[in-house]
């Protein structure tokens, strides 16, 4: 394969893992021996070897085109004198479908046979040391690693006798390698479509066909692929690619149901329309509708459980109290509900796409890593102080003022901008049913992950819509009066906790001087609101003065950089945890001890109420060292990439993530994401 094409290949790779080192590991996850048929090979004449790859749970190699992404095994020989090798051979692949990228893969056990030929001339007796380097991408469906292997196997030139054993192994290598087809086959290409006559009898029967290019750039590999019977061909047609129409070999594999396959060489040529399809291999379809609804379900409950948190039930009351003043309109509440909602589910598609995005640009992101950037952090700190003070009665915004101002356009515009916000800062935690929800939508094609994070969005602007739709919710609603009012003030208490929580967050990620320059930022900000708010009261404008101000803030916040953090404060919670890494798991494993580790981040609020009420308590600290129980603690607050990459294997693009390791156990159990202290202590006695 060309430099260009493996870079891109690559690339490919990259697009669906958090992050890949870029340097092969020292224990690969998919195991290979070199074997040979004959020990004692005659001379003159070939002897089978074979490169037999067992994966670990979890993992899988590549085809020789690994389809969108993948790179294929390689191998460097040091052979004897006048000894060659032959090509690699490829068995009948599977098809893997990740965030809209088709690869073509081997999931369980495969094998590459080849042919060693052995020189004549060579007397019975001679040495033959056989020396393979072995290059192979491994991957599980979260990570890629890159691997290799250094092989050896010692030959011995004989009579080429073969045990009965052996042969069989081979012979069952052998059984899993498309066979010639015998005839050529035929393409055509029109438009955009793509399509190719193989000839096969009709008196084979077929259930099930999909065609594997080896020539790339032809094909769309993710494409659906509708196959049809004509008499004694299959027709496979599918979506072409832009340089199709220029090829004149096609190289592939149509594989069959049961595991047969062919390889063929189809020419330009005729293509028959019509026949009788058989059943359609739909690339897109290939993740389960149960898996999808399961994922959905979970983002639209977990949203719905956001309206609970105390940075997003101030804006979610006030919005009810906007339909509480404007509530003798049907049509302006069914309005602002819409606009709320389209402004929640809005952002929620827009980091949920960004998230899709750094992923595919290797990052290893996840659900709020915009809150991992200390500069985000500082300028919510900002909105968050705004809209306190705005509930507290500093200032007046038109769009969360009177109900007279909530009429027309700027109504709608208001509640449109309230979902904004409300999305943006109900972003810090995977709640109850968020995290595996999430973690499942990272994975799904990008179609489908968009439709989780806008169930996520649905859920979250859930209690408003039908507060704007239901009649009879809205007539619940009290009516207005001056205790409306008070109840604003009151609701600036929870938003201006928040801001104080964001600013302690801050100082997590940018230190003292970092926090020092949000703080100057927020003070700047609170000042130019003051005098807004007494420019207002003298009947005066207020965007003279508080647009200044605000981007005056906003310039300060940006400069807000992060701080070098001390792995060691990573270890709170119960006395005696230590920071999490995977080298200290498997040490721990290996001297018998059961391990309780958690994931968690400072701006988290679901981790920092179970870590209060469920895990730094003095029973479960009691519990565990009865147990002999290890504590690690794995802190995301400013986004780990090997932490990251972790989450990811374990299904989560998010904290919090609790797991227990047994005595004895190989896969840990995953907890709760809300926890109660029996539940944690209860660990210990199974």
């Amino acid at each position: 394969m060309h430099l260009l094409a493996w870079i891109l290949r690559l690339l490919g790779v990259m697009a669906l893992v958090p992050a890949m080192p870029l340097a092969a590991q020292n224990t690969p996850n998919i195991r290979a021996e070199l074997v040979a048929e004959s020990m004692s090979p005659r001379a003159g004449a070939p002897v089978s070897l074979a490169f037999v790859m067992t994966p670990a749970s979890g993992w899988h190699g590549y085809w020789k085109n690994p389809g969108d992404a993948g790179i294929e095994t390689s191998v460097r020989w040091t052979l004897p004198p006048g000894v060659t090798a032959g090509p690699l051979g490829y068995q009948v692949p599977e098809r893997l479908l990740l965030a809209g990228l088709m690869q073509y893969v081997y999931e369980g056990a495969y094998a590459h046979p080849l042919d060693l030929q052995v020189p004549a001339g060579l007397a019975p007796g001679t040495r033959l040391p056989i020396r393979a380097d072995l290059d192979w991408l491994e991957c599980t469906r979260e990570v890629c690693v890159p691997a290799k292997a250094s092989l050896s196997i010692d030959l011995t030139v004989g009579d080429g006798q073969v045990d009965a054993s052996d042969r069989a192994r081979f012979d069952a290598i052998r059984a899993r390698l498309p066979r010639p087809l015998g005839a050529e086959a035929r393409f055509a290409a029109a438009g955009d479509r793509f399509r190719i006559a193989v000839p096969l009898p009709a008196s084979l029967s077929v259930s099930d066909a999909y065609f594997y290019p080896l020539t790339d750039g032809v094909i769309d590999y993710a494409a659906a692929q509708q196959v049809t019977r004509d008499g004694d061909r299959l027709v496979v047609e599918t979506a072409s690619r832009a340089g199709a129409a220029g090829v004149q070999t096609l190289d592939g594999v149509l594989a069959l149901d049961g595991g047969r396959g062919f390889s063929l060489s189809a020419r330009p040529g005729a293509v028959p329309s019509g026949g009788e399809p058989l059943s359609q291999v739909d690339a897109a379809g290939a993740m389960s509708a149960g898996l999808f609804l399961t994922a959905f379900g979970g983002a639209l409950l977990g949203g719905l459980l956001l309206n609970i948190m105390p940075c997003v039930f101030p804006i979610l009351s006030l919005k009810a109290l906007s339909l509480a003043r404007s509530g003798e309109s049907a049509a302006a509440a069914r309005r602002d509900a819409l606009a709320y909602t389209a402004g929640v589910v809005g952002v929620c598609l827009l980091l949920g796409g960004v998230l899709m995005a750094l992923r595919a640009g290797g990052a290893a992101a996840g659900w709020a890593f915009q809150l991992q950037d200390p500069r985000v952090m500082a300028v919510l700190l900002l909105v968050v102080l705004a809209v306190a003070l705005n509930l507290a009665g500093l200032f007046e915004l038109p769009a969360l003022a009177s109900g007279g101002r909530l009429a027309g356009q700027g109504g709608a515009g208001g509640a449109f901008w309230t979902g904004v916000l409300a999305a943006f800062v109900a972003t810090p935690c995977t709640g109850p049913f968020m995290g595996v929800a999430l973690g499942t939508a990272v994975l799904l094609p990008l179609p489908a992950a968009m439709a989780v994070f806008a169930g996520l969005g649905l859920g979250l602007a859930l209690p408003f819509l039908l507060i704007g739709f239901v009649p009879a919710l809205r007539h619940r609603l009290p009516r207005p009066g001056p205790w409306m009012g008070r109840l604003r003030r009151i609701l600036s208490v929870p938003m201006f906790l928040t801001a104080l929580a964001i600013a302690w967050i801050l100082g997590r990620q940018a230190g003292a001087d970092g926090m020092t320059i949000g703080l100057g930022a927020a003070l700047l900000l609170a000042l130019g609101l003051w005098w807004s708010g007494r420019r207002q009261v003298a009947g005066r404008g207020i965007w003279p003065v508080a647009m200044p101000a605000a981007l005056a803030a906003l310039v300060l916040a940006l400069l807000v950089q992060p701080a070098p953090r001390d792995a060691a404060s990573a270890a709170t919670g119960i006395a005696g945890a230590e920071p999490f890494s995977e080298a200290r798991l498997a040490a721990l494993r290996a001297e018998g001890r059961p391990v309780f580790a958690y994931f968690t981040a400072d701006w988290c609020i679901t981790c920092k109420v179970n870590e209060r009420t469920a895990i730094d308590r003095a029973e479960v600290a009691q519990a565990f060292r009865q147990g002999n129980v290890a504590v690690l603690v794995g802190d995301w607050t400013d986004g780990d990439p090997a932490l990251g990459r972790f989450l990811s294997a374990h299904g989560r693009s998010g904290v919090p993530l609790y797991l227990w390791y047994p005595v004895g156990s190989e896969a840990p159990e995953v907890l709760p994401q809300v926890l109660t202290p029996t539940r944690v202590a209860g660990l210990v006695n199974g």
